[in-house]
């Protein structure tokens, strides 16, 4: 009998320690508390999980203007097909932010199509020269800039990256105007 409670102590002991990390893994990133400001003007994006909707796209940028609410967020994201001088891609949406009055961090972006981006920024340069956000589940990221960074600075941004427990090896880093 006591063998048999030692083994079962053992198993329980090893399915908590797996729910635990189970639910490490899972658990939401956290997110870094940004200005009204920061939703205002454009962001080159400089780096980005390789995706079907950006197949192509070089020089890629986001712009955000005021909606007609304090939390509403006008986007225009656009990007050059093939070359940075080459066709000029975009897609309009409407962002309403998730968290305004607190962080204003988690923004949700409907795009046409019924298309809808969760984008949680995860950190912000203290200059607020760049950004990082990804969605919640930590599956796709982006790094943004108001220009573009001299290769020390690329650097550092991806080292951040990779501290906020992204595997940068999936980033790709497309050629930027």
């Amino acid at each position: 009998m006591e063998k048999s409670i030692s083994f079962a102590g053992r198993v329980l002991l090893l399915a908590i320690v797996f729910l635990g990390a189970a639910a490490t893994a899972s658990a939401a990133p956290k997110v870094v508390k940004v200005g009204q400001d920061h939703y205002r003007g454009t962001w080159l994006e400089i780096g980005r999980t390789p995706m079907f909707l950006t197949n192509g796209c070089v020089a890629g940028y986001s712009t955000y203007r005021q909606g007609k609410t304090p939390d509403q967020v006008l986007v225009e994201d656009g990007c050059h097909v093939d070359t940075p001088n080459g066709r000029l891609k975009t897609v309009k949406g409407v962002g309403k932010i998730q968290d305004f009055g607190s962080t204003n961090a988690k923004m949700r972006v409907r795009y046409p199509l019924l298309i809808t981006f969760n984008y949680w920024v995860l950190y912000k340069a203290p200059d607020k020269s760049w950004f990082i956000s990804a969605n919640p589940s930590m599956s796709d990221l982006w790094i943004y800039a108001r220009k573009v960074p001299s290769k020390a600075k690329l650097q550092r941004m991806i080292r951040k990256a990779s501290e906020l427990g992204y595997d940068v090896r999936k980033l790709e880093f497309p050629p930027a105007r």
